[in-house]
């Protein structure tokens, strides 16, 4: 890259900006190096001087890094930034390098090299399979060129494609590349995977974090004063830069060239200042700087800056001279004067472009709406006539020149590329954005959406647009009925995996009887109508969808029979149905094929969760960790967040608490979790907060839970949070709100005879009928749900019976007999193992045995709960165990409060890590950044800390875990 060393502006000479103000940051990210690999995490806004730093970095002639710079929009271009770094690296090409057979993966990348590179390979499973071997081929290729460090700058536009090799890259071990990624983190989509990156375990790989910040005044007068061949500034004239500018290196750096070029610097004993107070105005932002310098330049340059502006990819002045409409002389000219004015930047092979993006996006928002259609129409048609042009960037400019037709083939093949390419997220991205914003006719509308690959919209408000999109080209009567009834089916499972179960299911049953006889399409719909997750359908319309799927399924080919079988058999088990459980058993875990190991890792994720429902804790903890484990080698980051889940409610169950609130908040807080996963950890956060005591705040949460599920028609999700809900009103005395509260529900499990649903609802519903004095109605539900569960292998059911049955009894006056029967129902959860719910089982006894006349047995009784519970982290519950105690006369001393869950007066995992980032100086905000989780989450977290240790302030708190060896300094700057 060519730093042209300065220009001339109103007769004064302005140089280029020297390094200034990051040479601690540029000392520790050369330290983390010293022992590789490293992987370095480099933050900060637009303009502060990220891609200056790597500059320096890899200055350093030790190491042979490459640098990928990602283009500043999202287009699908798999892998596009390391490609580009990587053909720039190999500029020879590849003969010679010995690559192995899995480099023929790369033709489809590099065509260019299709004569050296070995032959084709053949076609892979699935599109996941052939992104997994294309990144061994690439790493393979990046060895081969000895490459020791990979730089990508701008990661926050940076296509999936290109994320997930990075994490493909920083999982290897070892880890032969090092990396290093800078980003904004205010671009950071809520979906990317720049955040998995920047949180990965770090195992022996050295991490650091830098987050850059504005200069200061110093800092600003130093930049300042290295533009100005290293003569003084006042620092009257650095403070008004720096108020003006905040500080920002590039508003500085542009601050200074625009007021050179109105003459507004000058001398006066020997140092730069600004030539009178009233008369000098430094513009606030970056934009007013850039539009101000080149107004002041000649028109070809202007038209050249245009031009370059909404290209946006770095380009020669032929291609400048075609899409600004000016001749080649003129282009050269205006090229000229924009590298000497700092404007334009030379990159390799004699292509220029902007020198930050700002400064391009300041100059394409200028254009007239009218002028920048006609400047990308021509940007397309000229790049069109280029060899092997990019359709996604074609694409990108026919859409903003209003040219349908042509953006739409162009958009259709950038898709249908990288799919072919292993990327269907970024195949989705770009179809989806064609169905939302192109005015298309229907059966372009069903033709594309067919092609969106399955799976990869999880996201709510694009599964709405493009279901929008889809339910006008439907409503439109235009398409046949074979067009109609595929799109639906598509929409459906759209709807589907966005967690719009009821909607899903309502189009699902319009799509299947026009959906081709004995079609895997047709027999799949027919399966997911058999899942009874929807609130309003009756149980044995779902059995007589499965009966009828199990039947067409005969005439599938081998190769879809176990992903059919799998679905078949979840759906019995959630309907009760012990039958699923010999036929899941049946299903060999075959990984052979990347569709089969998909197929499995889902079956695990699933069974892990319905054993969970069952009671059977250990095998849904056998089931979690192989569907973890799979999920984790292959890559199903939606199976991965699903198990997640699905083992944060398990360790509630088995009374596994021990930074259980962290993962369910920090599981809550992701904005990529999908919605139902979400409301399942926000459901064990309530459950926690309830144990702990603070049942305002548990009743607001259960309350959120219980309606956000509702809405969603996650009928099998609705009995937990219903029930810890209507236990916080009876709790408070409000009898009727319990019984309002469990009685949709109830009609859900009874509806579709899945009283297994029932299972944590039951109880609380026997509970309420019984304190409304309707012991009959409670006797009818026990019967009813003991009928429902019998015969079922279901050992939480069984507990669940025999404490219902010791609440009757209770009720009755039956004491002994009651205490007897809590007695079993605490041996039962004991054996699950249910430590909270066996405690809270003894209570009952407890409490019965005292009143029948064994007070001294109670009592005795009584004192273990308390204790037990404390241990376990349930103190509200001890607390009531231990005004109990009172009541009898029983002197017990009241216990501290507990400040965090299974930590006692230890910091938690994640309350160090806040704590090692106060060290650092980080703010609230910033913390909330670095950790992925919200401002209020991180304030809690510190609040707890500062509670446990004793402090008032974070300044104390820093001081005392560094004083205490909780942090060390060193940690706070490299986490």
């Amino acid at each position: 890259m060519t730093e042209h060393p300065g220009h001339r502006g109103g007769g004064r000479v302005v140089f280029a900006p020297a390094f200034v103000g990051r040479e601690r940051e540029l000392a520790e990210l050369r330290a983390a190096f010293a022992a590789t690999p490293a992987l370095v995490v480099v933050e900060g806004e637009a303009g502060v001087g990220k891609s200056r730093l790597l500059r320096e970095f890899l200055a350093a002639p030790d190491r042979v890094a490459l640098m990928a710079v990602c283009p500043p929009f999202r287009v699908p271009f798999t892998l596009g930034p390391v490609v580009d770094a990587v053909r720039e690296a190999a500029a020879d090409g590849v003969a010679g390098l010995e690559l192995s057979g899995l480099a023929g993966a790369l033709r489809s990348l590099f065509p260019e090299w299709a004569d050296d590179l070995p032959g084709p390979l053949e076609p892979a499973e699935d599109a996941l399979a052939a992104r997994h071997r294309l990144f061994r081929a690439l790493a393979e290729l990046l060895a081969r060129l000895d490459v020791s460090v990979l730089v990508v700058d701008d990661a926050h536009w940076a296509d999936d494609a290109t994320l997930e090799f990075l994490l493909f890259l920083a999982s290897r071990r070892p880890q032969r590349v090092s990396l290093v990624v800078a980003y904004r983190p205010e671009d950071v989509p809520a979906d990317s995977l720049v955040r998995r990156l920047s949180t990965r375990p770090s195992g022996e790989v050295t991490r650091l974090r830098l987050a850059l910040e504005p200069l200061d005044v110093a800092g600003t007068g130093r930049l300042m004063s290295s533009m100005l061949a290293g003569e003084p500034v006042s620092e009257a004239f650095a403070g008004l830069v720096h108020r003006h500018t905040e500080g920002l290196p590039l508003a500085v750096e542009e601050s200074v060239r625009l007021m050179s070029d109105r003459t507004d610097l000058v001398r006066r004993r020997g140092e730069w200042v600004r030539r009178r107070l009233g008369e000098i105005h430094v513009p606030p932002t970056v934009r007013d700087a850039v539009l101000e310098r080149a107004r002041r330049l000649a028109p070809q340059t202007q038209a050249v800056l245009r031009a370059a502006a909404v290209l946006v990819d770095p380009a020669d002045a032929a291609t400048l001279a075609a899409v600004a409409e000016v001749r080649p002389e003129q282009a050269r000219s205006g090229v000229a004067e924009a590298l000497e004015r700092g404007l334009l930047e030379e990159t390799t092979g004699g292509l220029v472009a902007f020198r930050h993006i700002l400064a391009a996006r300041a100059v394409s928002d200028a254009i007239p709406p009218p002028d920048r259609q006609a400047l990308h129409e021509r940007a397309g048609t000229v790049l069109e006539g280029a060899p092997k042009p990019s359709a996604a960037r074609l694409a990108r400019h026919f859409k903003h020149a209003g040219l349908l037709e042509r953006w739409m083939t162009h958009a259709e093949r950038a898709a249908d590329e990288a799919a072919a390419g292993g990327d269907p997220d970024a195949a989705a991205v770009v179809l989806q954005d064609l169905l939302r914003s192109a005015d298309l006719p229907p059966a372009d509308v069903a033709r594309l959406a067919a092609k969106i690959p399955p799976g990869s919209l999880t996201d709510t408000s694009r599964v709405q647009d493009v279901a929008r999109t889809l339910g006008s080209a439907l409503a439109s009567g235009a398409l046949d009925a074979g067009q109609t009834a595929r799109t639906r089916y598509e929409l459906a499972l759209m709807l589907s995996g966005a967690d719009a179960l009821d909607e899903s299911r309502r189009v699902m049953e319009l799509a299947v009887p026009d959906l081709p006889e004995g079609s895997w399409e047709r027999v799949r719909g027919m399966a997911l109508l058999g899942w009874p997750r929807t609130s309003n359908c009756p149980g044995r319309v779902h059995r007589e969808w499965l009966r009828r799927a199990a039947e067409a399924a005969r005439s599938l080919p081998a190769v879809h029979q176990p992903e059919i079988t799998e679905k078949i058999a979840v759906a019995l088990l959630l309907l009760d149905e012990p039958d699923g459980w010999e036929l899941a058993a049946g299903i060999p875990d075959d990984l052979a094929t990347a569709a089969q190991r998909r197929n499995t890792a889902h079956r695990h994720a699933n069974l892990a969760e319905v054993a969970t429902r069952w009671g059977r804790y250990t095998q849904a903890r056998s089931h979690a960790a192989t569907a973890l484990e799979l999920a984790e080698r292959f890559g199903y980051p939606k199976y991965r967040e699903t198990i997640l889940a699905t083992l944060v409610h398990l360790d509630w169950f088995t009374g596994a608490w021990e930074g259980l609130a962290d993962r369910a908040e920090e599981l809550a807080d992701n904005e990529e979790t999908l919605p139902l996963n979400r409301e399942q950890a926000r459901l064990v956060a309530g459950l926690l907060l309830m144990a702990d005591g603070r049942q305002g705040e548990a009743e607001s949460l259960q309350a959120a839970v219980y309606a956000q599920v509702r809405d969603a028609g996650g009928g099998d999700f609705m009995a937990q949070p219903a029930a810890a809900l209507a236990r916080l009103h009876l709790a408070a005395g409000r009898v009727d709100e319990a019984l309002r509260v469990v009685r949709e529900p109830v009609g859900v499990v009874v509806n579709k005879e899945t009283w297994l649903w029932a299972t944590e609802l039951v109880p609380v519903h026997v509970d309420a009928l019984v304190a409304a004095e309707r012991i009959a109605d409670a006797a009818d539900l026990v019967a009813a749900f003991g009928g429902g569960v019998r015969g079922r292998d279901a050992p939480a059911s069984r507990a669940v019976l025999s404490l219902c049955r010791g609440i009757l009894c209770a009720a009755r006056g039956e004491h002994t007999r009651a205490a007897a029967l809590f007695a079993r129902a605490a041996a039962a959860w004991d054996r699950l193992p249910r430590p909270y719910d066996a405690l809270l089982a003894r209570e009952r006894q407890a409490a019965s045995l005292c009143a029948a006349g064994s007070e001294e047995a109670g009592l005795n009784l009584f004192d273990d709960i308390s204790s037990r519970l404390t241990a376990l982290g349930a103190r509200g519950d001890a607390a009531r165990v231990m005004h109990t105690l009172r009541g009898h006369g029983v002197d017990v001393r009241p216990t501290a409060r507990w400040s965090r869950r299974g930590y006692g007066d230890r910091l938690s995992p994640r309350e160090v890590d806040v704590a090692r980032l106060v060290v650092a100086g980080r703010t609230n905000r910033e913390i909330a950044a670095a950790l992925f989780v919200s401002p209020k989450t991180v304030a809690r977290h510190m609040d707890s800390a500062m509670r446990k240790l004793g402090v008032a302030s974070r300044t104390a708190l820093a001081v005392k875990v560094l004083e205490d060896g909780i942090v060390t300094a060193p940690d706070a700057i490299t986490q």
